[in-house]
């Protein structure tokens, strides 16, 4: 069976990474690099973040439940901070391949969002929401994760995402912003599977054309190529 639809992470492939935004709020901070990410790491299904991103705590209720969690990992951050840092800047680049790409194929994007800031990018700036709501009206189907209740990696939320865009998990493409320790449950989640590459863009052959050649393209995010032969989450992760 031939690829038949993209499905998009939005945070760090369509817009800039608000790991970056970690990152530089890390080191004007004084705090360890990679901080903020890694107490998110910690009791994943269900700590701030993960309750946060599946509507299950308000923004107050965010906001003093990550300053427990960072207090208790070292260094207190008031979630309302971080909640700051979360919207990114469209990259032209990719929305010219979001446009290649629906020429051929279904377009569908798949996010882990929260009910903050400006819209489902939750943008800092009115501009930047602008610009956002243009790139969504691409998609043929959107799913959030703070309007459905579950979040990736959750099997459930990918299924969804098959549903909705009506196209068997092993003919998607699923192109998500590379998260250390975390590919193969989203490679096991869905079909066949590709990351957003830059340096290794013709290891995974079988990714369509106007796919790859964003991985090649100037201005891509960079990652890493992994492909999973697999059909209802069973087989093999390979790198």
């Amino acid at each position: 069976m031939g690829f038949q639809a993209v499905l998009w992470d939005f945070g760090g492939v369509i817009t800039t990474s608000p790991f970056d935004n970690f990152n530089r709020y890390e080191a004007d901070h004084g705090l360890p690099a990679n901080f903020i990410r890694g107490v998110n790491a910690l009791n994943h299904t269900d700590n701030a973040w993960a309750k946060f991103e599946s509507s299950r705590c308000t923004v107050e209720e965010f906001d003093v439940l990550f300053a427990a969690e960072t207090l208790a990992a070292g260094h207190e951050i008031r979630g309302r901070d971080v909640i700051g840092l979360l919207g990114g800047d469209v990259r032209p680049r990719m929305v010219k391949v979001l446009r290649r790409c629906k020429q051929d194929y279904r377009i569908a994007c798949l996010t882990n969002n929260a009910k903050a800031g400006q819209g489902t990018g939750m943008s800092s700036s009115d501009e930047q929401a602008s610009h956002v709501r243009e790139v969504m009206r691409l998609f043929d189907v959107v799913i959030e994760s703070s309007k459905e209740g579950i979040r990736k990696p959750d099997p459930r939320i990918y299924q969804l995402a098959c549903e909705r865009v009506g196209v068997a998990p092993e003919a998607i493409v699923y192109l998500e912003e590379q998260r250390p320790g975390t590919g193969l449950r989203f490679h096991a989640a869905v079909g066949e599977l590709a990351e957003l590459v830059q340096q290794q863009p013709r290891a995974c052959p079988r990714v369509p054309g106007s796919v790859r050649q964003s991985m090649e393209s100037p201005g891509a995010p960079k990652g890493r190529i992994n492909r999973n032969h697999t059909k209802q989450g069973q087989g093999h992760f390979v790198s």
